[in-house]
């Protein structure tokens, strides 16, 4: 912070600085604290974005759990998957949504290695291998069903996700457990569906996409 701004001098045309004492003996410049740097961009106002204290406390737990302290008052554990189903209230002037969603992304990649390494430190590399080649497997047969088939619809005059895309992303993701078809964690997590009359139910086909990114995550 800087010091009193000079005052002018109307004799000599010149600026000095105020006397030390001008102020009175012992008196002490009030200070103020600058303002804490946010984390992320902030959203245009009038867009509706991440609550910033919603945002900052869950990062700050985060942190503390990846670094070793125990969970604070008592909440579970953090892991890859609760990283990624965080939910924050949305409201005006909070934090851009892009930017905090792609730092989770990273944060859940961090997790998603600390908790592999502990798995396979606890129950051996084969183990975790063949773990996670089971949890594939009981996807695989679930994303090959038959077009149309693969999820409960949702319920009369009720909406759900298209079932044409759904099943278009399915099939990719069977060619990706089959034949090793290239597909990332980013193209998982960013997957979004239209919604019809009667399609998929969206509970059904979200905790899906969430169990391969988990598989995805565990053997790259």
């Amino acid at each position: 912070m800087t010091g009193p701004a000079p005052q002018a001098n109307s004799t000599a045309g010149t600026t000095r600085d105020a006397p030390p004492d001008s102020a009175g003996a012992g008196s002490e410049e009030s200070v103020t604290p600058a303002p804490k740097p946010h984390l992320f961009p902030e959203a245009p106002r009038r867009e509706r974005a991440y609550d910033k204290s919603a945002v900052d406390a869950f990062l700050e737990r985060a942190r503390m759990e990846f670094e070793g302290d125990p969970a604070p008052g008592g909440e579970p554990h953090l892991t890859a998957a609760a990283i990624r189903t965080v939910a924050f209230p949305l409201v005006k002037g909070g934090y851009a949504i892009d930017a905090v969603d792609a730092a989770l992304a990273r944060i859940e990649d961090a997790f998603a290695v600390r908790d592999r390494e502990a798995a396979v430190a606890a129950i051996g590399t084969q183990a975790w291998v063949e773990r996670a080649r089971d949890d594939a497997q009981v996807l695989l047969d679930r994303l090959g069903r038959p077009r149309g088939r693969r999820f409960a619809r949702a319920g009369w005059l009720r909406f759900g996700y298209r079932t044409d895309e759904v099943d278009l992303v399915a099939e990719r993701l069977v060619e990706y457990f089959e034949a090793g078809r290239p597909v990332t964690v980013e193209q998982v997590r960013g997957v979004a569906f239209r919604m019809q009359r009667r399609g998929y139910r969206e509970e059904q086909v979200d905790a899906v996409l969430d169990a391969v990114v988990d598989v995805m995550l565990a053997v790259r």
